[in-house]
């Protein structure tokens, strides 16, 4: 039977136009406003993990759930395909793609790595690919990523090689370095590496990968595919999937491009056999190719798929567009960096080249951070004794010898922060008279964390007594 109109996500008109930069820009009183319903009192150093959705934003995405729900079945049939297709052609001018039908709309990340990994998956178990080709990925890779690799590669017959990257992390060459061994590695005994998955940004710990140079390598080396995962990179850092040249390019719209949450964009080269490609949640679409699959998983609500062309006009009432926020958010956080790293007397986790909007910051050594739950005990007392909402990486040291030391000892744990335009000024964190302070100061909340060196001694002696007499003990002393 024929469609009466054309298919749900296929594109019915000519490529979009990005809007033009406004004429006046945002005011400091208007960003506070547009981000007045995030909770008071809260500093949020931790942009990168859910993102923040402008006020406007969320206004054109409850119009979007208002229409759906006024006539469900008009919308369906006349408004959702030309609304995902203008999302879809908005987001392939900002990352350069060649196409619209390059570009797809899923909810996130870990589904667009989902829909990666099956293909290799059945790859391997159809006898496509020997068992014990390899699939090459960054050990500090996403949990997630990780979990689809053994869900869909390893099973299937699969092996994995990770590629060992410094952190600290002195320079780019350091990461060349042991890329190129693990390929070494992963092609020995004749074996095949069938798909490399690189970091734009890692996640944790964070820092900006040379992707263009990885990606380089890997053509050179004949690796067949090459998939990127960028989840922080669009609206942090500079976007061009041509210039990246990997096959296949998956970024978060809801961490640093203003998006509610979830929706990703998976990029698709047009080079690349993509009939074999799917959603994993399967609907009347399939076959249909991955944009019109994925612009219809089923009734739901696909309001934050709807709202992208209404992001990027909060975008360009900013001076500068998306690369003056990027340049805004990359300076501060570089200075908050700092500023922290002098205080504590510690280290930041890479050059300032090698971060965007994000950027690690050596804890003190006296806190004695053992452990991954150490980390998590101490961010869990943070949130809830000083408002203070900033993720803690636990660094294990290989060889204690290569490790980074402060004053008393080895540094074991680094904060991951963030900045964002909503934190206002610059988030002034520094040690002043034995006390450790966290500032977030004349920006919308204008709040002030003091953490005393009383209690710096406390959190290290409880995590040192926690250790000797058991998780118990501490949590009812210290009520976490």
């Amino acid at each position: 039977m024929q469609h009466e109109y054309p298919r749900n996500g296929e594109s019915t008109h000519p490529s979009s136009k990005k809007p033009k930069l406004s004429s006046k820009f945002i005011t400091e009183s208007d960003i506070r406003d547009e981000f007045s319903h995030h909770q008071q009192r809260v500093a949020r150093i931790n942009n990168g993990s859910y993102g923040s959705c402008p006020d406007s934003v969320l206004t054109a995405q409850r119009r979007w759930q208002l229409q759906f729900l006024r006539q469900p079945d008009a919308f369906y049939f006349n408004v959702l395909r030309d609304g995902i297709t203008a999302s879809r052609e908005t987001i392939k001018d900002l990352i350069n793609a060649d196409h619209v039908d390059e570009v797809s709309l899923v909810d996130n990340a870990t589904t667009a790595a989902a829909i990666v990994l099956q293909r290799i998956g059945r790859n391997f178990a159809e006898g496509k690919f020997q068992k014990n080709d390899t699939v090459l990925m960054l050990h500090c890779a996403f949990q997630a990523v990780k979990k689809s690799i053994q869900a869909y590669v390893t099973r299937a017959g699969g092996s994995v090689i990770e590629v060992r990257l410094p952190f600290p992390v002195n320079s780019e060459e350091e990461i060349i370095s042991e890329f190129k061994k693990s390929i070494e590695e992963g092609k020995s005994n004749g074996r095949n590496i069938r798909l490399a998955i690189i970091d734009h940004i890692t996640s944790m710990p964070s820092v900006v990968i040379p992707v263009k140079e990885l990606v380089r390598i890997c053509r050179a080396e004949g690796i067949e595919q090459v998939f990127v995962d960028a989840a922080h990179a669009i609206g942090s850092v500079e976007v061009d999937v041509k210039e990246v040249g990997a096959d296949f390019y998956v970024s978060n719209l809801h961490k640093w491009f203003f998006c509610p949450p979830s929706v990703a964009f998976l990029y698709c080269k047009k080079s690349t056999s993509s009939s074999d490609l799917h959603h994993p949640v399967v609907s009347h679409e399939y076959g249909n190719g991955l944009p019109i699959e994925s612009a219809w998983i089923g009734t739901r609500d696909y309001s934050s798929q709807l709202v992208v062309p209404a992001v990027l006009e909060f975008i360009n009432r900013f001076e500068g567009g998306i690369n003056g926020i990027m340049k805004k958010n990359h300076d501060e956080v570089v200075k908050m960096g700092k500023m922290l790293a002098e205080s504590w007397g510690t280290n930041l986790g890479s050059p300032p080249e090698m971060s965007a909007a994000m950027i690690m910051v050596g804890l003190p050594s006296r806190l004695c951070l053992h452990s991954e739950e150490d980390a998590v005990m101490l961010r869990s007392h943070l949130r809830d004794r000083y408002e203070v909402e900033v993720p803690i990486f636990h660094q294990v040291y290989v060889d204690r010898e290569e490790g980074v030391r402060d004053k008393d000892g080895f540094i074991t744990g680094y904060v991951r922060i963030s900045h964002q335009l909503r934190m206002g000024k610059l988030a002034k964190c520094f040690i002043r008279n034995e006390e450790a302070v966290i500032k977030v100061g004349e920006g919308f909340h204008g709040i002030t964390c003091v953490l005393p060196a009383s209690d710096v001694c406390c959190i290290s002696q409880f995590l040192k007594n926690r250790i000797k007499g058991g998780q118990g003990a501490a949590r009812k002393n210290w009520n976490f």
